[in-house]
C-alpha cells in the first residue's frame, strides 16, 4: 500500500519523531514480548497482539477493527511470519485511518469565504487549552493570517492572565474583562473588535468545567448565540483539546463534550511526555471528529498539524 510519502519538513519530522519516541519504545517493547519465541501469526500473537493494542490507549473498538483485519490477512495468506507483523500493523493502522477522509493537512490554514473564521475552543482545566491557543495563534499568524484572541474562561483569573502572557508573547491583541464577567459578553466583545480590526481568525478560550454538563452546556450555547448577534454563522469550529497523556480518560472527555456541544475539531496535546500516543489512533477513528492538531513538545513551534501518514510513519519509523 503506498500510502507513505514525504510530506513534512525534516525539521518537522523530527520534532514529531521525537514527540512519539515514548509511546513508540512502550509499544515495540510490548510488541517484541508478544512474538517472542513465534515464528508464525497464529491466534495466540493475534490474542497478545490484541493486549497490546488495549494497553496502548488505541482503545478496545479501535483495536478488534486492526485485529479483524490482520485476520482476514492471515486466513488469506496462510502462513504469516511474525516478522512481518510490524509491516502490516503499519499499513492497516494507516488503511484504517485512511478511511476517515481526515487527517491530511499538510499546514496551518483556515478556510475560506469566512472572516473573522472564528474558534470556539473548549477542554477541561489541565489539558493545555489556553497553551494550544497561543500556539495555535503563534503558527497562524506566521502563515500571514491576522489573529485576535478572547479570554472567555472568566471563572479563574489564572486562565485570564495565561492568555495574556500568551497574547504579548505571540504579539497578538486580546479582549478580556474581569474575572466572573459573563463569558458570553467577552466573546461578543472580542468578535466585535475583530470586525473593527479586520480580523482573518478569531480564538475564543471557554471555561473547562465538566462537574454539571447541564451548566457546561447552557453556558456554551449562551456564547454561541450571543457570538451570532456579531458574526451570524459564529462559530465555525469547536476545537476540543484533549490531554493524550491521560490516554482512556481523553475517549471519556471526548465523550463526555460531544454530548455537551458540537465539537467539530481535535487537538490532542502532551503526546511527548507520555507512552499513550496510541490514543490519537483511537479518537481519530471512533469519534469521526476530525483530529486537526497533535502537541508533541513544549517549544512554540511543537503544535504540528495531525497528519495521519506521517503520524503512522514516525509511529512505525
Amino acid at each position: 500500500m503506498s500510502f507513505f510519502k514525504k510530506i513534512f519538513s525534516s525539521e518537522k519530522k523530527e520534532s514529531l519523531d521525537k514527540g512519539l519516541e515514548k509511546t513508540k519504545t512502550s509499544f515495540f517493547s510490548k510488541l517484541g514480548k508478544a512474538v517472542a519465541g513465534k515464528s508464525k501469526v497464529d491466534d495466540d500473537v493475534l490474542d497478545n497482539l490484541e493486549e497490546v493494542l488495549v494497553t496502548s490507549d488505541v482503545g478496545v473498538e479501535t483495536t478488534l477493527k486492526i485485529i479483524e483485519r490482520i485476520e482476514k490477512r492471515v486466513a488469506a495468506d496462510k502462513y504469516m511470519g511474525t516478522d512481518e507483523l510490524n509491516g502490516i500493523l503499519r499499513e492497516e493502522i494507516a488503511g484504517l485511518l485512511s478511511e476517515t477522509h481526515t487527517g491530511e493537512a499538510t499546514d496551518f490554514e483556515i478556510p475560506t469565504g469566512k472572516k473573522p473564521y472564528v474558534i470556539m475552543v473548549v477542554g477541561v482545566n489541565g489539558v493545555g487549552k489556553t497553551t494550544t491557543i497561543g500556539k495555535l495563534a503563534h503558527q497562524l499568524k506566521n502563515k500571514g493570517y491576522s489573529v485576535i484572541l478572547g479570554a472567555a474562561d472568566t471563572f479563574r483569573a489564572a486562565a485570564i492572565d495565561q492568555l495574556q502572557v500568551w497574547a504579548d508573547r505571540v504579539d497578538v491583541p486580546i479582549i478580556k474583562q474581569q474575572m466572573g464577567s459573563d463569558p458570553a459578553s467577552v466573546a461578543f466583545d472580542t468578535l466585535s473588535a475583530s470586525l473593527t480590526q479586520g480580523a482573518d481568525v478569531v480564538l475564543i478560550d471557554t471555561a473547562g468545567r465538566l462537574h454539571n454538563k447541564v451548566n457546561l452546556m447552557n453556558e456554551l450555547s449562551k456564547v454561541k448565540r450571543v457570538m451570532q448577534k456579531v458574526v451570524p454563522d459564529a462559530p465555525h469550529e469547536v476545537l476540543l483539546v484533549l490531554d493524550g497523556s491521560t490516554g482512556q480518560n481523553a475517549f471519556e472527555q471526548a465523550r463526555q463534550f460531544t454530548k455537551a456541544t458540537e465539537v467539530t475539531s481535535l487537538a490532542v496535546t502532551k503526546l511527548d511526555g507520555t507512552a499513550k500516543g496510541g490514543v490519537v489512533i483511537g479518537i481519530s477513528d471512533q469519534f469521526q471528529i476530525p483530529v486537526k492538531y497533535i502537541g508533541v513538545g513544549e517549544k512554540i513551534e511543537d503544535l504540528q498539524v495531525f497528519n495521519k501518514y506521517e503520524f503512522v510513519d514516525s509511529f512505525f519509523s
